[in-house]
């Protein structure tokens, strides 16, 4: 009987081996090829990939997810799910930038970086209504920060690549281009996005948090969005707009330190070129060492400032009598200050610091459309309560992060501005025990706020 003609070729090839063997006990062995990679295989796709990658961080964590009202009409309990991300580090202490959605009512933030290291992140500060969120690790050694280009000048049809945890699979890579700009995206009820990047370069659950980068390896969007059901939909925060809130949100966690009596802002129109004294407080350190509104900064001590991120970088976690030098060009000449930073009193607290410092509570204002959607109630607004300092009178009171404070006494807290006004008032100079009251999910709670420990929050 005739065999198929592939056996013709299998039989022989057995044999042969069979025969060497039998010849031979000298092993195989196999050279593997160890050239070096040409420079065609070096392409800019490659090298931006290797710039960007050790500033990525991978993002795991476990949280509840509300379960639904079963048929009875019963809450049941919620479930504990894993959720994964990505975040980009944007300061050698530790600090990671990521979307809020990532690390939101996560019980322990798993922080993976790009050398396998593995750590446990805390929560610094928060913008729901943006949906970004700083976290911080704890580490020895100096972390390499991803470099922030700018969304100014993006254009559709340049090439992009996005990085990040993909469905869980660590440090995955994809390419494509910008597909259009200043997206308008409803993700959920609760949350919409304007004026976002859109991409067909892949992004996938997991892939939030992470950058969107040039092909110079830059940072221009931070991934946060896909279009479910859709094939090559994928959406980004420019990272003009992600750096301004991260800013923001790192003034605001350095409130209650040192002063130095400045305000700065981005030099206009060109976000990456250096930042803009505007104003100067006539009795600050800052005033006293020279400084002048309209001056430009261009580095303080080693750290070259770009925007307004990269100054509140330099400012973060110093301490009173600590000496900073500053470069600031005016009129286009170079000058070189010294400033000697203090603790900040009183009445140059902002009512944000004054509230984290008095009460313990690290307060943001909420979009109004936002909280008429979240809540429904008699009060008109009210401010998120992004942190709670341990043994704080806040912290005293069981108030958490999450809860939305709407009222201090006989007066409505909508704004800051509210804030600082009750903060200012003889009712609280007194030290007598405030009223408070707070919307957590569907309760409105309420205690009260006194300088001291007291009982936990009640229940109206």
């Amino acid at each position: 009987m005739l065999l198929p003609c592939w056996s013709f070729v299998i039989v022989p090839i057995a044999l042969t081996v069979l025969a060497w063997t039998a010849l031979s006990w000298t092993p195989l062995s196999w050279t593997p090829c160890r050239a070096a990679a040409s420079e065609l295989r070096q392409t800019p796709v490659v090298k931006a990939v290797q710039r960007a990658r050790p500033a990525v961080v991978n993002i795991r964590g476990e949280k509840t997810v509300s379960a639904p009202i079963s048929a009875t009409g019963q809450q049941e309990l919620g479930r504990r799910v894993n959720g994964m991300g990505t975040g980009v580090v944007i300061d050698q202490r530790g600090y990671i930038l990521t979307n809020h959605h990532v690390v939101d009512g996560v019980r322990d933030i798993q922080v993976t970086l790009a050398d396998g290291k593995q750590h446990v992140a805390k929560l610094v500060c928060r913008d729901p209504e943006t949906d970004l969120a700083i976290i911080k690790i704890e580490t020895p050694e100096k972390l390499p920060v991803i470099d922030i280009g700018t969304s100014s000048d993006l254009m559709p049809g340049e090439t992009v690549i996005a990085v990040g945890n993909a469905y869980g699979y660590e440090h995955t890579v994809t390419q494509g281009i910008i597909s259009a700009l200043s997206r308008a995206v409803q993700v959920s009820d609760a949350q919409f996005y304007e004026d976002l990047i859109q991409t067909d370069a892949s992004i996938n659950p997991g892939n939030s948090g992470g950058p969107l980068l040039n092909i110079d390896g830059q940072m221009i969007g931070l991934n946060v969005a896909v279009r479910a059901g859709a094939q090559g939909i994928g959406f980004a925060i420019p990272v003009d707009k992600a750096t301004a809130v991260a800013s923001k949100l790192l003034a605001a966690h350095n409130m209650g330190g040192v002063w130095h009596g400045m305000t700065v802002k981005d030099k206009s129109g060109t976000p990456c070129k250096g930042v803009v004294i505007a104003s100067v407080d006539p009795n600050s350190p800052a005033a006293e060492a020279g400084v002048k509104p309209g001056d430009l900064i261009t580095r303080i001590d080693h750290l070259e400032l770009k925007r307004t991120l990269d100054f509140r970088r330099a400012v973060l976690d110093r301490k009173a009598d600590e000496k900073i030098e500053l470069t600031v060009k005016r009129d286009d000449e170079p000058l070189t200050l010294s400033m000697i930073l203090v603790d900040a009193p009183d009445d140059a607290k902002p009512a944000v610091g004054r509230a984290w410092n008095l009460l313990g509570m690290q307060l943001a204002p909420i979009n109004p459309a936002e909280f008429r959607k979240r809540f429904q109630t008699r009060y008109r607004g009210g401010l998120t309560v992004q942190a709670v300092r341990p043994d704080s009178p806040a912290s005293g009171q069981g108030i958490r992060q999450g809860d939305v404070l709407v009222g201090m006494h006989i007066w409505e807290t909508v704004s800051l501005d509210n804030v600082a006004y009750i903060l200012k008032r003889p009712e609280f100079a007194s030290q007598e025990p405030i009223k408070f009251f707070i919307l957590r999910g569907d309760e409105t709670l309420y205690g009260h706020l006194p300088l001291t420990m007291k009982p936990q929050v009640a229940k109206q």
